[in-house]
């Protein structure tokens, strides 16, 4: 029996900071333009975030050359101050994020749906590496 349920991807880190620091630059527009991005040649020169359920997001990602460059955003879901925040994408996919308070460090859990153009690793390897981009950033600052 088939089903048309999307594929669950997983990527998570340990960031060695507090909950309350890494909610804040998960968040805050100033800290996602220095973090979002999954290599050194991209980067996210615009960041907008309403950060309430109903509210939207959205990042500019843009090749450092210029030669390409997307819009991602979504609409809030959920939104559980130091928790949980969930949203849905523009093409209707899912994206949920637990902050887990573990004292002087924070586990990120983020879950999101798959698109089916490109294959589940590379996607997972883009979504694992804007994560640790995240934690390194987080850490370092």
């Amino acid at each position: 029996m088939e089903t048309n349920q999307p594929t669950k991807v997983t990527v998570q880190a340990v960031i060695q900071a507090p909950v309350e620091k890494v909610w804040r630059y998960w968040t805050e527009p100033d800290h996602i333009t220095k973090w979002n991005q999954a290599s050194e040649d991209w980067h996210a020169p615009r960041a907008e975030n309403d950060l309430r359920i109903g509210g939207k997001f959205l990042t500019r990602m843009e090749a450092k050359d210029g030669s390409m460059g997307f819009d991602f955003g979504g609409i809030y879901d959920v939104v559980s101050r130091h928790e949980a925040i969930g949203y849905t994408m523009e093409d209707g996919r899912r994206v949920d994020i637990a902050f887990v308070d573990q004292g002087n460090e924070t586990k990120v859990i983020e879950t999101f749906d798959a698109e089916s153009s490109n294959p589940v690793e590379f996607q997972q390897a883009g979504w694992q590496a804007i994560m640790d981009n995240f934690k390194a950033f987080t850490e370092q600052n």
